[in-house]
């Protein structure tokens, strides 16, 4: 069979790739020179093709394994591979505590450093560093205006929202975020709103009390849901900074407690817009777990979540030009 050129995988740009694939219970091969994945149903083997060079990211889940001819194909093509528990819920190992996600990125291909040049100037400082985290939340403001606002139906499910409060709040959270003198308050402000947007929406789709519970201990539909889209997006801001250049650990508002930090800060800019309200949605509507996953990723495709990712990523980039 004739080899296949790793620049001819690469001819879909990331941004404009269409599968992201969550996998459990199956293993990941090449088979005829195609990756697949293979189920056992009875006594028989079902292989199921990913189409490699239209995929951002993978994530493999509870019993998974992946052989090296397909970690190999997959590096060819680009593919972030990420390793996580059940439902894309975190791992836990009994030597280093809980760990989100293990990613795995393609080694083999040159990146640019032109991003990473300006990124590694504005980490350094840290009185640019908080510059470039309220640019980061501002994005994120932007974001949210953009999808909750539009006029086209922008969500899987009914999600219709007052838009003057909607701006208020908004404005108010810009301005609280431009007056922080700390990382630290921007964490405090940013806490205070997010928990405030669970509680507006809970409200628009008529969903019971919530209260926020993470790292997978949440029971309750939207909860779970949060976490399933969550690590969707972890998967998205995984790939984002790796086809910028940008090691995980160069992070703007996560660093000081998470070595993969800058993978949280780009999967927050699209978490609250899109993630949010599908989760209570789906679980209003009582979503499968496949479900709502097809409906985050479907969002995520009509929103250019991605693009937005690596767009804001380099607009952050380009304030050291600009800064003394």
């Amino acid at each position: 069979m004739k080899n296949i050129i790793s620049s001819d995988l690469k001819t879909i740009l990331h941004s404009k790739r269409a599968n992201i694939y969550y996998l459990e219970y199956c293993r990941v091969l090449v088979n005829g020179g195609r990756v697949e994945y293979v189920t056992d149903e009875g006594s028989q083997s079902l292989y199921w093709n990913i189409p490699i060079a239209n995929t951002t990211t993978i994530l493999l889940g509870n019993g998974t394994s992946v052989t090296q001819a397909a970690m190999r194909e997959l590096s060819k093509a680009g593919v972030m591979v990420g390793f996580c528990g059940g439902g894309g819920t975190p791992l836990y190992n009994s030597t280093e505590g809980d760990v989100d996600v293990q990613w795995f990125s393609p080694q083999s291909e040159y990146r640019p450093t032109e991003y990473l040049q300006c990124w590694f100037q504005l980490w350094l400082s840290e009185e640019k560093r908080l510059i470039a985290a309220k640019k980061l939340v501002e994005l994120r403001i932007d974001f949210i205006k953009k999808t909750w606002t539009n006029k086209k139906r922008t969500f899987d499910g009914d999600f219709c929202f007052e838009t003057p409060t909607l701006l208020v709040e908004l404005d108010q959270y810009r301005l609280d975020i431009k007056a922080a003198k700390t990382i630290m308050e921007i964490f405090s402000i940013e806490a205070r709103f997010t928990k405030h947007l669970y509680k507006m929406v809970s409200l628009i789709v008529n969903y019971n009390s919530f209260k926020r519970v993470k790292q997978g201990e949440g029971k309750d539909p939207a909860n779970k849901n949060l976490d399933y889209g969550n690590y969707l997006a972890y998967g998205l801001g995984a790939t984002a900074t790796w086809v910028l250049g940008l090691p995980h650990g160069l992070s703007m508002l996560h660093g000081k407690t998470r070595r993969g930090g800058l993978v949280f800060d780009a999967a927050d800019l699209v978490k609250d817009a899109l993630v949010l309200p599908q989760a209570f949605i789906s679980a209003v509507q009582g979503h499968s777990d496949q479900e709502f996953r097809v409906s985050c990723i479907r969002n995520f495709l009509n929103n250019e979540a991605l693009d937005y990712m690596i767009d804001s990523l380099k607009d952050i980039a380009k304030i050291q030009e600009v800064l003394p």
